[in-house]
């Protein structure tokens, strides 16, 4: 068992030390790539063939995620009826370690005939296709984390680890910011949580708004009826304060016999945190982890009270 688990750690290793090189063989094509698929008015197809097309797969996936138009093309259904797909003014990202397959090569005159953007990402830099390409990402490995030094193992993880320096480099340069990845992403949990407003899931009925001057015994029915766990002190309209159950808690610790008498202004917090309703659910969350708290009063542009958010309706959004 020993035995194997040093497989796997030389195997982990030998790939971290390809990734850690790719960091020397970077050159002003890496730069100029990026120029161009920043300047691109079209889309970037990704092209490769067998394992280089699995990754070449998900680097389009991760560009078309980012801002960048991006899809895959197989570039043996390419070859036979689907370099349709492409326009002149596409940039085409071709993967191959080698630099010389086949079914990569034999796109190069339709490319060069359409006046497109080649940016080759091979091992090797005199191969055919880094010859026939604007631009040269080189992922050369010094060998595979196979034993026998042939399994794509290495070489596909310098692959997928330069389509993601691409992609990040565009984010950068693009000022990508969440919410344009949300946009990206509605369905997904992270897409719910930045496209949400508070408006959305704040509760807007039967709010428990009390006066100053109110007792704390009517304070407690006011929380319980709501059953939000707190109560908006409010004034001219205006919030002033909150109280929560944990304060209606320590002030029974402290005023004991004389607690039903005390009046929501003695205990209640002033300068509450509250959120705009136009607010995105992620900042209410935010604010309540970092607050340590589970509702916030949900506040208008003049400071009125028009709902409140618990962290229960934040969370399930996740």
């Amino acid at each position: 068992m020993n035995d194997i688990r040093q497989y796997a750690m030389d195997t982990i290793l030998a790939e971290a030390d390809a990734v850690r090189n790719l960091t020397t063989q970077l050159t002003e094509d890496f730069e100029q790539a990026v120029q161009a698929i920043l300047a691109c008015t079209g889309k970037v197809i990704v092209t490769g063939m067998g394992k280089s097309g699995i990754i070449g797969k998900k680097i389009a996936a991760t560009l078309a995620s980012t801002g960048t138009p991006a899809f895959y093309l197989h570039p043996g259904e390419a070859y036979h009826g689907d370099l349709g797909m492409i326009s002149g003014n596409d940039v085409i990202l071709a993967i191959a370690n080698s630099g010389q397959t086949d079914e990569i090569l034999r796109l190069i005159p339709f490319w060069e005939q359409h006046g497109n953007v080649v940016i080759a990402m091979t091992g090797n830099p005199e191969s055919t296709l880094a010859q026939h390409a604007a631009y040269h990402l080189n992922i050369a490995v010094c060998r595979e984390a196979c034993p026998l030094n042939l399994a794509p193992t290495s070489s596909t993880t310098a692959m997928l680890v330069m389509g993601d320096a691409l992609a990040v480099a565009l984010i950068k340069v693009r000022n990508f910011k969440a919410e344009d990845y949300a946009v990206f992403h509605p369905g997904g949990s992270l897409g719910r949580r930045l496209l949400t407003k508070v408006k959305d899931v704040m509760r807007k009925d039967n709010l428990p708004c009390v006066p100053k001057t109110m007792t704390l015994g009517e304070v407690i029915i006011a929380i319980s009826d709501a059953r939000l766990g707190i109560a908006a002190i409010v004034e001219q309209g205006q919030l002033i304060g909150v109280i929560t159950d944990g304060d209606v808690r320590r002030a029974m610790a402290k005023y004991k016999a004389d607690f039903f008498t005390i009046e929501a202004q003695q205990i209640m917090s002033s300068n509450p945190k509250c959120v705009g309703p136009d607010e995105r659910i992620s900042v209410a969350e935010e604010m309540m982890r970092l607050n340590k708290i589970h509702s916030l009063v949900v506040t208008d542009a003049q400071h009125a009270v028009v709902g409140i958010v618990e962290f229960f309706n934040v969370s399930i959004m996740g």
